[in-house]
């Protein structure tokens, strides 16, 4: 007996029944077939239904021997290979149709040093992982606004979240990082160790190796901190947006806050007049004082008439994990497209609540971001991560449940993406691109801009045969 699994050119490769049972020997962890019915079982259940590829064979790890054991597996056969961390990757990444995938998620481990402020974090933690951790000392590391998303992809992708504008991007304070390279090699990436590597991850995503750990850099902060949530009517987007755009800009880099547009579901313990109803919510944490930030954070709550403010301080790892139920896993279908703009005109804004308003459907989501502080500090040639002046982002993340409305659903993400063009800067967010029909290239140029060409020779020097393309993919040098 033996598997077929599909080749990085598209060929389809025989793997005979001894090899596969060789590698299943090594390893500590468990090697599945796609035949066999534990793969149905998956561990970490892949967040984007548009994207539920069935491997042909799937290594799930246990640590870092097993990740090297399967990345000398997938290179010496040519196989299609690629790697799952917490499985939410929007463009579908996280799997791959009768190809190979490296399960990194029961590699979870978090270990805190609180004297010197680092924490240890293998690469299948999610955010809630780190959270739970690092809190019990009054600690954080920037991170994501969903606590079940994925550390590794999260912040090799860049790594946007509460606490940016004041401790800077997920990327930004990653130390070290422990990585599996193409060649099987286990390397340190750090400012004094394969300084080119360290530089490459940090915001180029998984191009260059497999990430089995990663060494980030925390910060002072809670368990309580400051937190603005406000309610006001859709139908006030374009009124309570320009206040908001005219009070953050000017806002201490403390506060990082957005403009989330839905329809709250009717959600137990909120208020029946929020219940499925269009609403345009304020957000804002202050990183200090919560005292302090909820004095700094008033104005977000009187941009007009608010239908309800659950604005108080509360406990970091509860706002960590509050749009948890906007986002369960492996039910919604999720193409999302995001464009950063140098300024937030007001035929921005009315361009972005008119199609806040002419949404697909309850999940989708318009979405407005400040960007400033700590993320305008670093040099755009500073890590891999370039976008580094833009001051607000928007992106449709249109999602719906219906495979019946892919189709449409997707057409009306990209012509609000198309429309919202105009008033961008040209550069996209590649966490936040979701594909159909498009190459895993899409988005590259615009989201490297001068670092892809640097992006490509360190791509050559590590993976020069492109194992790791499963990604939003830079081509090697030639």
């Amino acid at each position: 007996m033996s598997v077929d699994v599909i080749a990085r050119d598209g060929s389809q490769v025989r793997v005979p029944d001894d090899a596969v049972a060789e590698l299943a020997s090594r390893m500590r962890g468990v090697l599945v077939r796609g035949d066999d019915p534990a793969a149905a079982a998956e561990p970490c259940e892949v967040w984007n239904a548009m994207h539920v590829g069935r491997p042909a064979l799937t290594a799930r790890c246990s640590g870092t021997a097993d990740v090297v054991d399967a990345v000398n597996f997938a290179r010496e056969r040519g196989l299609l290979l690629a790697v799952r961390g917490g499985g939410h990757s929007v463009a579908g990444f996280s799997t791959v149709q009768d190809g190979m995938v490296v399960d990194l998620s029961g590699m979870r481990g978090v270990q805190v040093d609180p004297d010197r402020r680092l924490a240890r974090v293998q690469a299948g933690a999610l955010l809630g992982d780190v959270d739970r951790e690092t809190q019990a000392f009054g600690l954080a590391t920037p991170l994501g606004r969903v606590s079940e998303t994925g550390v590794a992809g999260l912040s090799l992708g860049g790594g946007y979240g509460h606490l940016q504008n004041r401790h800077g991007l997920s990327c930004d304070n990653i130390v070290a990082a422990q990585v599996v390279c193409a060649d099987g090699e286990i390397r340190t990436a750090s400012a004094g160790v394969n300084p080119d590597l360290y530089w490459a991850l940090r915001g180029g995503g998984g191009n260059f190796g497999i990430v089995a750990s990663f060494t980030f850099r925390l910060c002072p902060l809670g368990p309580t901190v400051a937190f603005a949530g406000t309610f006001y009517p859709l139908e006030d987007l374009a009124d309570v947006e320009r206040r908001w755009r005219d009070h953050v800009v000017g806002a201490p880099d403390a506060v990082t806050s957005f403009v989330v547009s839905l329809t709250f579901p009717a959600a137990p313990g909120m208020p029946e007049v929020i219940h499925d109803r269009p609403v345009a919510v304020v957000g804002g944490l202050y990183a200090g004082d919560p005292e302090d930030g909820m004095r700094v954070l008033q104005p977000l709550r009187e941009l007009g008439t608010p239908l309800f403010d659950l604005s108080q301080p509360m406990p970091y790892s509860v706002v960590q994990s509050s749009f948890d139920p906007l986002f369960p896993r492996g039910v919604l279908r999720a193409y999302w497209k995001s464009q950063y703009l140098d300024a937030l005109t007001d035929d921005a804004i009315d361009a972005i609540a008119a199609r806040a308003i002419d949404r697909p459907g309850p999940m989708t989501l318009v979405n407005t971001f400040h960007i400033g502080g700590a993320v305008h500090a670093v040099g755009a040639e500073e890590t891999a991560f370039a976008e580094r002046s833009a001051p607000f982002m928007v992106s449709f993340d249109t999602m719906w449940t219906d495979s019946a409305q892919d189709s449409e659903a997707v057409d009306w993400g990209r012509s609000a993406w198309q429309e919202m063009a105009k008033f961008g800067n040209g550069n996209v967010f590649l966490n936040f691109t979701g594909l159909a029909d498009e190459p895993a290239q899409a988005g590259v140029d615009s989201a490297f801009g001068r670092n892809l060409r640097r992006l490509a020779q360190v791509k050559a020097a590590y993976d020069p045969d492109n194992l790791f393309q499963v990604n939003n993919n830079i081509l090697p040098a030639s």
